[in-house]
């Protein structure tokens, strides 16, 4: 698919400011800036000659967030302000090396930048801070809100300093804001703008990677890791490797490297953020167990830390603590109400039967979509994941193909809209897309669980099977719903026939052609004997014997074979096949 704009792209520019006063104080406020996709949604020409300098006393004044924020470069009328000691200044060095700053350290710095833009107003790099900061709430909140604050001070940081004077950090801050909202297609414009003008600003690949993820460009997320781990090696790019071994089906490197990002984090938020991977991996291989003491020990490490909470929800229902996951889930809900988080909770209480708080848990999940929308978020795939297994499986597959034309392709909205056609009654259509899904998600439980149903559907019991066990011995309780729905058709499958299916077995060798009966043969007429003969007078030719009667000369012998059954054919060759 060709995602090449076909429009002149242009920069942010003064006109695309909505305001020019300080931004307001609260958080829970989005303010009065609505997002202008039109002026995202272009980055700068890619042929305009890179004009970036660095300031040449160099000092390093922004912050750069875990999901490749920003490292600002100061004014080069100004310097810019320095770090309140305590939460901001931890803030600024956690960030600045590319690792998570805690959400309480994140709060300090957005509230220690909106006071300094207040009385510096042409301070470009602080701009960009504050807006890269909102960006990091908003996804670590799970708070819309705050992307139409991020985007508003963005755009004063482009206004006062353009990024083609050095002010990358501020586009890369656009390729946050654009990947927070699901817009992809816009994320790569921006990264890539960045990467070509400046190939070695580490801070851009976390955001590169988390686009080409969207977009399901497994190769380019690939090489952005690759590269990103070349220019900043450290527990970030450890924890961007783990993530893409676990993508590409490779546990052992997975866990291998996940496990050396954990040994080599130092601040809390860092190894609560390791620590609960590693829970993930454990989680996912099937591990409930593990996986609870590795979420456990993040939370030991970080108090709340939601990722934590939620994965250890998870996993106290598959062992059937459903009191423990019920108290995990709700602490994680107050932290960040993260719509996936609500999904989990819904089909928990469905699972136990509680349908009047699993009905209550799908309200609030509407409600937090629509929230992101009307932020901007492009919610096409949680909303499409919910209406094909609990609403209008119609609606879903609408939803879902829309994104998949914007080119969202990747395996998490492969595996979505897969189901969805399989929901809606086109198991057929459905086959593409969640053999897709499978073929390139790695080893996900639910995945093969939605192939070997639309398989079923269709047919083909042999694959049907082999994909509901693959989901079973990947993860016997991935879904607590969807695990016991995947023994129940294995068990109506039964077992394959004796000696396999029938399209399966070896093709019989051909058995040798019976000989054909000889036809028989006349006898064959006796030449009477020669007579002896004599020499002929004086040494001629020898003629008949006298008394000797003339008949006809003897017939030549027939050639070898002929007149007989041809030979059977060894049975040596077969002998040594089948033996």
């Amino acid at each position: 698919m060709d995602l090449t704009p076909q429009q002149p792209p242009r920069a942010s520019g003064p006109e695309d400011s909505s305001d020019t006063g300080p931004l307001p104080t609260g958080l829970p406020d989005p303010g009065p800036f609505p997002p202008d996709a039109a002026s995202l949604a272009e980055p700068p020409p890619p042929t305009m000659r890179t004009t970036l300098r660095r300031a040449a006393f160099g000092m390093v004044a922004g912050a750069v967030l875990v999901t490749g924020a920003v490292v600002a470069v100061p004014d080069d009328d100004q310097d810019a302000a320095p770090p309140v000691p305590g939460p901001v200044s931890r803030a600024m060095s956690a960030t600045a090396a590319g690792s998570p700053a805690s959400l309480s350290d994140l709060t300090a710095l957005i509230g220690d930048r909106q006071k300094w833009v207040g009385t510096h107003p042409s301070d470009a790099p602080a701009w960009a801070v504050l807006g890269s900061a909102y960006v990091e709430w908003g996804r670590r909140a799970a708070d819309p809100a705050s992307y139409a604050r991020a985007e508003q001070a963005l755009k004063r940081s482009l206004n006062v300093r353009p990024g083609e004077r050095g002010n990358t950090a501020a586009w890369v801050g656009l390729a946050a804001l654009a990947n927070a909202r699901h817009d992809f297609v816009t994320a790569k414009k921006w990264g890539e703008t960045v990467r070509k003008r400046q190939p070695k600003e580490w801070t851009v690949y976390p955001e590169l990677i988390d686009a080409y993820n969207g977009l399901g460009d497994r190769k380019s997320a690939i090489t952005a890791v690759e590269k990103f781990t070349e220019l900043r090696a450290g527990v970030p790019a450890l924890g961007r490797a783990a993530e893409m071994y676990r993508d590409r089906g490779w546990r052992e490197d997975a866990l291998a490297t996940a496990q050396d990002a954990a040994n080599r984090a130092r601040t809390p938020a860092e190894k609560a953020d390791c620590l609960s991977r590693l829970g993930e991996l454990a989680w996912e291989r099937g591990e409930p167990k593990e996986a609870v003491a590795q979420y456990g020990a993040a939370l030991r490490v970080l108090k709340g830390h939601h990722p934590a909470l939620a994965g250890r929800a998870r996993a106290q229902a598959a062992l059937g603590h459903t009191d423990e996951a019920v108290r995990d889930y709700r602490a994680a809900l107050a932290k960040s109400p993260r719509p996936e988080y609500l999904l989990e909770l819904g089909e928990l209480y469905e699972s136990m039967g509680l349908d009047g708080d699993s009905v209550d848990q799908f309200t609030k999940l509407r409600a937090a979509l629509d929230r992101g929308r009307a932020a901007g978020v492009d919610e096409s795939l949680p909303l499409g994941r919910f209406e094909a297994a609990h609403g209008d499986a119609d609606a879903a597959v609408e939803l879902l193909r829309g994104a998949w034309q914007r080119g969202h392709r990747s395996p998490e909205t492969a595996d979505a809209l897969g189901w969805a056609l399989y929901r809606a009654g086109d198991p057929e259509a459905a086959l593409e897309y969640a053999r897709r899904a499978v073929d390139t998600g790695g080893q996900n439980a639910s995945y093969a669980y939605h192939l070997g149903m639309t398989e079923r559907a269709v047919g083909d019991y042999g694959s049907a099977r082999r994909h509901l066990r693959d989901a079973l011995r990947t993860n016997p309780e991935f879904s607590p719903l969807d695990a016991g729905r995947a023994r129940e058709a294995l068990d109506a499958l039964g077992e394959p026939p004796a000696g396999g299916p029938a399209d399966m077995q070896p093709v019989p060798a051909p058995e040798p052609p019976a000989p054909e009966p000889a036809e028989p043969q006349a006898p064959e007429p006796q030449a009477p004997d020669p007579a002896p003969q004599q020499a002929a007078p004086g040494g001629g030719p020898a003629g008949p014997a006298p008394g000797a009667a003339a008949g006809p000369q003897a017939a030549p012998a027939p050639p070898a074979g002929a007149g007989r059954a041809p030979a059977a054919p060894s049975a040596a060759p077969v002998a040594a096949a089948t033996g």
